[in-house]
Order: C-alpha cells, then structure tokens, then sequence
C-alpha cells in the first residue's frame, strides 16, 4: 500500500474564525485529509507574537479546535493538535532562528504590515517575536517531513523562506530536512473585505460589516451581505480589478457550491445585484447551519480535547525524532555523533 504524502498547515487563534479562513484553508484541508496525511495544529505560540488578553486566547483557541472539527476534519483521518503542547515546535524553531538572517526576516511583507498595526496599538511597542517568527513556522513545517504546505498567495513568501533555511541547513551540516512544496489552489482564493474589497477579509478589521464570522447568525449573514459593497452597474461580471466587490461575492459563491466563476456567471445572466446578494446569503447559510450545530455539540464535550492529546502525543514522538537528529547535525547532543 502507498504511503501518503505528508501535508501540513496551521491557523492562528488570534480572532474568531472568518469566512476567509474556512474557504481559504480548513474546506481544502476536509478535502485533503482523504488524499494526504495531514497535520493540523492551531498556531497558539504564533498567536502570542501580539498582545493577548490569556482569556480570550483560552476562548479562541478552544472555539477554533471544535470548529475545526465541526468543519469536517476527522479526528482518524487528520493529526490535529496545539501547537504549544508539542515542545519541540519553539526548541526547533530557535535553532532555525540561528540559521536565518535579519535581512531575510526583515523582507516578511506580513512582517512590515502587522508591525505598523501593533506598533499603531501598542504605543511603539513591536514585540521581537513578530519579527522572528517565520523561523517558529519553518520549523512547524520542517518538524514533520510535510511535502506539501497548503497556503494562501499572501503565505508563500513563507514557505520560500523555509526551503531557503532547509536547503542551507542540509548543504552546512548533512540531509536532516525534506524541502517542502508550497500548494496554492488553482483558483488562487482569496476572500475579500465585504466593506473594503481592495483587502484581505482579516478578522484585525475594524468594521464588523466587513467580515464573515463562522458562528455568525443567520440574520447576521443576510445583513452583512447585503450591506457589502458591489458598484453602480448592476452587471453581474468577474472582474477583481474593476468590480472587487461583485467579485468577491461570486468567488464566494462559486467555492461553496462547487463550481467555476464560468458557471456561476452564466447562472446570474439577466440578473441583478440583489439576485446575486440573496443567492449569496442562502448558500452561506445553507453551509454554516450544519457547522455550527455540530459546533455546539462538540464545543463543551471531552471529545475535543481527547482528540487533541492523542494527536499531540503521536506528533510528540514524531517531533522528537526529528529534533534529534537535527541536533545532532549541529553537535548540539553531548557526545553523540
């Protein structure tokens, strides 16, 4: 029988899960899990590269675990874990700390966009870790010999930096890591700002009108769409450039029931705005219903954290073989060779 690839990848627990996460990442994810051996961790170390509140973090890192789920990862199919409960993870990743410079870490454009935000919030304060913590991600990639890492355009630099360190890792010392592939759709997905379709849907967004929460109610989701903006033609076209708004919503639209922008254009000929903001509502509810039910079932039941551990514990093992043969690439294990 075949050995399947290794996948892996992350999400942060910073906000409330958004639309943009689960279309952009945890759909593919449900759907890799049957082709892939994928690992799966919620990224709390990185979470803590900006201020916390440890309440809301505890909050947000117990409600992204049960949507995951909740979303259709299977606890059989997928390693889904917390990072932090993989020490490994941080000792890993100060060792590729070393192995990176401060040029490198200083072109992260998410470095210069999330350093102007904090720095704007926290009075001048920019935490070192959001400098350095490409080389955390790099080693959350590396730890487990992944293949390939499903990412969104915005990530790939990340990704290209971490086959830069593995590659300067293995020429310096010897063959510790296998280089990893980054994996971008196709249909490059990107979830938009309802409200300002020129951006990213980030949950760091000010205006509760522009993004899509997961456990949003259904009266929330029709007034959230139907408040976003399109533009004056009323013509229903892909076009990201000149329509970003009308774009936005068909590419939502056309991942959730599955079909090409082709298709979901011919589906809205002869119509208008308002055609295509209900047909956008109706299948965005017909999708979260079923996710947030199962969301409150499994939001206060031991069968998350039960899943949780015994996915940590077979990364732990995983993780540990791997760091020590990285350390002792790096003779950082007394009196072994």
């Amino acid at each position: 029988m075949k050995m399947k690839e290794k996948m892996i990848t992350g999400i942060t627990p910073s906000g409330e899960m958004t639309l943009g996460n689960y279309l952009g990442a945890i759909k593919r994810c449900v759907e890799f899990q049957d082709e892939y051996d994928l690992y799966v961790f919620i990224a709390n170390l990185h979470a803590i590269t900006i201020p916390q509140n440890k309440e809301i973090l505890r909050k947000n890192t117990k409600e992204i675990a049960a949507l995951y789920f909740a979303c259709g990862l299977d606890p059989q199919k997928s390693t889904v874990f917390l990072q932090s409960d993989v020490l490994e993870h941080a000792q890993l990743g100060w060792i590729l700390n070393t192995q990176s410079s401060i040029g490198e870490l200083s072109r992260m454009t998410q470095f210069k966009d999330k350093s102007q935000k904090t720095k704007a919030k926290t009075k001048d304060y920019i935490p070192a870790g959001l400098f350095t913590y490409p080389t955390l991600m790099a080693a959350d990639i590396l730890m487990y010999d992944a293949k390939y890492v499903p990412v969104g355009i915005d990530q790939k630099q990340h990704v290209e930096l971490t086959r830069d360190i593995a590659i300067r890792v293995n020429n310096k010392y010897s063959e510790v890591f296998k280089i990893p592939e980054p994996l971008i759709s196709e249909n490059k997905i990107k979830i938009m700002d309802l409200q300002d379709p020129s951006k990213k849907m980030s949950k760091s967004s000010t205006n509760p009108k522009a993004i899509i929460y997961m456990l949003d109610p259904p009266k929330v989701i029709a007034a959230k769409i139907k408040a976003a903006i399109t533009d004056s033609e009323n013509l229903i076209k892909y076009d990201p450039k000149h329509k970003p708004g009308v774009s936005n919503l068909m590419m939502i639209y056309a991942i959730l029931k599955n079909i090409t922008i082709k298709q979901a254009e011919k589906h809205w000929t002869g119509k208008n705005y308002k055609d295509l903001k209900d047909d956008v509502t109706e299948v965005l509810i017909q999708t979260l219903e079923p996710i947030q039910t199962r969301y409150q079932q499994l939001y206060n039941s031991k069968d998350v954290e039960q899943w949780l551990e015994q996915a940590a514990t077979k990364a732990r093992l995983e993780a540990h073989k791997k760091l020590n043969k990285v350390q002792n690439a790096l003779g950082l294990n007394y009196n072994r060779k």
